[in-house]
């Protein structure tokens, strides 16, 4: 692109001229329409052979990534600001206005227009004027492709620019070989979407975003006059970073110009100059500490996205290239988010703790049978912005709070885990009403001293003995959550079917204490099934959005469709799912799910649960269940329809000795219900299928049960093992 003459440029020009003064002299006397290509070709040497990058250019584009509505905008990745569009997709008066400003010989040349290099020697020579050039539009698009293509060196995108005769009779001659290989619309398509337009947008779609907010297709005469006097010297005409006055002046020149070459008539470039400069700068989002304005909530979904785009082989073999795919690959990205869900998770969760609280709770929200994340939001600034003294992660941070990874481990989830029992117990063979007379407190065969321990043995307890003690089956001991039930029945199948079951699920043990137990003793990992293990939102969701689409897993996934800038989808939109468990096994589990959250099973043996206002909110057929850490140090709910599982922790991502305290539980149910409430309103009313009378078994109960009783205080409910004992269980070993 043209740049302001400096002295050793007007030098190089007559040097340039001299090289050509032959020719020129001679091309001087020919009528026009010799001045093409057969002239370019008989002065400058026979036709070269293009260079792959002028054939096929790859050029860095911006790539977009929308909401689930394939229009909302979340934000854009890119190394330089620029997106392609067909010429079709660009006002004609801005491809009459770039023509008019750079090379009004456009349609006649051949590439090189040597009656034009001519008339720039003589206007340069005698001065008092603009300074001209005589590069074409067709070289100066060689020019452009030439100094910027990725798959050459820097010497090389270097000597495309410098002033020496041979560079430019080299691009004369490119420019020859261009305009026999492409026709004039598809060179000016080209040119119009590389060129540079200062305030960093590069090609016609950047440029009209920056300067006016619209697409090129809507440019106005004015607004497409002042684009195309901008390439000559985008960094000292830009009206935004420049010169105000300057870019007028410019924007008038070119609308003399295609007054001139009969594109409008005087009376329109009259107009059009008479009009006010009237800006409308939009700068471009880039990366996701850059959403839309207002939903920096965004930014966790996006970071998700990220990661999971640097696993992807699609996009390169290295992750260098994948980031480098995403942010000049031009790809538009239709992810799962669905703006509507994701902002009443964040109002939820934003209720709950405000976000300069210490606290936290994370929620992620999952589509079953798809695996596809709708939401995931917290009470946190997506930012890289300093945070006060002493707050690590408030109100700002990037870390993967409701995902894991990095230095998130995850959270306590306490007697959500009691569902993988469940599962391992019903694939072993046993049923809903596999009965046992649930203890106060329970001796084990597991090694114990100290508090919790009798005899040297771990004896778990329930927390409210007079509700939770007692004959239960699986329906009503998860209704109400019954520690030593479930402690026993993990006994029964064997630890370690509970923690594979978990696994089988999505469970992620990212704590190296947890990993070490899953690997090494899980069969002596007793009080894995009162949920001692650290989780995080999005596992817990998607496991149990496992047991809502009847056994299918699918992996976590945060895209719809991604297309390349080709228009050629990429292959990895799809769901990526297997079948974990039996259809009727997980069809058990979610009966007896049914009942911590006020709801009945098939076979009518809810009788008391500890999420019952669920039922009231949601308002539909759902599932789900509630867990408390010891002494409350997090508080969980989960619940889940066919549709979406949901799934909400309240901790403190930066100190796991501080207790949220029970009365949040209540708050944290509420949350979950009500954004389980908007992701299912408008959708068909969906019931869960029955399990077999097999699997059922034979609900029959050998002494009558206590009265059902209101929802209980949580911090009678659901309560794991004492603390001391859970860190000698963390660290055991052999």
């Amino acid at each position: 692109m043209p740049s302001p003459r400096s002295p050793l440029s007007r030098l190089f020009t007559v040097l340039l001229a001299g090289a050509l003064a032959g020719l020129v002299l001679a091309v001087a006397a020919l009528p026009s329409g010799l001045l093409g290509g057969q002239v370019a070709k008989a002065a400058l040497g026979a036709y070269v052979e293009l260079p792959d990058a002028l054939r096929t250019p790859a050029q860095p584009q911006r790539s977009y990534l929308y909401a689930n509505d394939g229009k909302t905008l979340i934000t854009t990745f890119y190394d330089v600001n620029r997106t392609d569009v067909p010429l079709a997709e660009i006002a004609p008066v801005m491809r009459q206005a770039i023509v008019a400003a750079e090379d009004r010989r456009f349609y006649s040349h051949g590439g090189a227009d040597l009656r034009g290099i001519a008339r720039a020697l003589v206007a340069n020579v005698r001065g008092g004027g603009t300074e001209q050039g005589g590069s074409t539009l067709t070289m100066q698009y060689v020019r452009n492709v030439l100094k910027t293509d990725p798959t050459r060196t820097a010497e090389e995108r270097q000597a495309a620019t410098e002033q020496t005769v041979g560079r430019k009779l080299q691009e004369i001659r490119y420019a020859s070989a261009v305009e026999k290989s492409l026709s004039k619309d598809e060179i000016l398509n080209r040119y119009l979407n590389i060129a540079y337009f200062g305030s960093g947008a590069y090609g016609v779609a950047a440029a009209s975003q920056r300067y006016f907010g619209k697409a090129p297709a809507d440019l106005t005469l004015g607004e497409a006059a002042l684009l195309a006097g901008l390439v000559q010297s985008p960094d000292e005409y830009s009206p935004i970073d420049g010169d105000k006055a300057r870019a007028l002046e410019r924007r008038a020149y070119v609308l003399d110009a295609m007054a001139e070459t009969g594109a409008i008539s005087e009376a329109q470039a009259a107009a059009a100059k008479a009009e006010p400069l009237t800006l409308h700068p939009t700068a471009q989002p880039n990366g996701c500490t850059a959403v839309a304005q207002g939903h920096d909530d965004w930014g966790f979904f996006c970071g998700y996205l990220r990661q999971w785009w640097l696993t992807q082989p699609a996009f390169g073999n290295t992750v260098k290239e994948r980031e480098q795919a995403l942010r000049r690959g031009g790809y538009t990205v239709v992810t799962s988010l669905d703006p509507k869900v994701q902002q009443t998770a964040q109002q939820q969760a934003t209720g709950v703790y405000g976000y300069d609280n210490k606290r936290a709770l994370p929620i992620a929200a999952v589509e079953p049978g798809t695996g596809r994340v709708l939401a995931m939001a917290v009470n946190r600034h997506y930012s890289l912005d300093e945070n006060p003294a002493g707050q690590a992660n408030r109100p700002n941070t990037v870390n993967p709070l409701i995902s894991g990874g990095a230095s998130v481990d995850g959270y306590q989830a306490g007697s959500t885990f009691k569902l993988f029992t469940i599962l391992a117990a019903l694939e072993a063979g046993k049923t809903l009403s596999t009965g046992f007379d649930a203890p106060s407190k329970l001796p084990t065969r597991y090694a114990a001293e100290g508090e919790g321990a009798c005899d040297g043995k771990w004896c778990p307890a329930n927390a409210n003995p007079e509700w939770m003690d007692g004959y239960r089956m699986m329906w009503d001991g998860f209704g109400r959550s019954v520690n030593t039930y479930f402690v026993w029945l993990a006994e029964q199948v064997g630890p370690a079917k509970a923690v594979e079951m978990a696994q089988r699920l999505g469970i992620k043990f990212r704590a190296d204490s947890d990993a070490a137990f899953a690997r090494d003793d899980a069969e002596n990992w007793g009080a894995f099934t009162l949920g001692v293990a650290a989780t995080t939102p999005l596992d817990l969701a998607n496991a149990y959005a496992t047991v809502a689409a009847e056994g299918t897993y699918c992996t976590p996934l945060p895209v719809v469709s991604v297309t390349a800038a080709n228009g050629e989808k990429v292959a990895v939109g799809q769901p990526s799912c297997k079948k974990v468990l039996e259809p009727d096994v997980a069809r058990a589990a979610t009966d007896a799910a049914r009942c911590p959250v006020g709801q009945q099973s098939a076979y009518g043996q809810c009788n008391g649960g500890t999420a019952t206002s669920v039922d009231r909110i949601v308002g539909r057929p759902v599932a789900g269940k509630t867990g408390s850490s010891e002494r409350n140090a997090t508080e969980t709910f989960v619940g889940f329809t066919p549709q979406v599982a949901v799934a909400g922790i309240a901790a403190n991502p930066d100190d796991s000795t501080d207790l949220v305290g029970a009365p949040v539980q209540a708050k944290v149910i509420d949350a979950v219900a009500r954004v389980i409430k908007t992701t299912v309103s408008g959708q068909p009313v969906q019931d869960f299928t029955a399990p077999s009378r097999e699997l059922a078994g034979d609900p029959q109960r050998p002494k009558p049960q206590p009265t059902p009783r209101p929802e209980q205080p949580r911090q009678q409910q659901d309560r794991g093992i004492p603390s001391d004992l859970l860190r000698w269980l963390q660290n055991r070993r052999g």
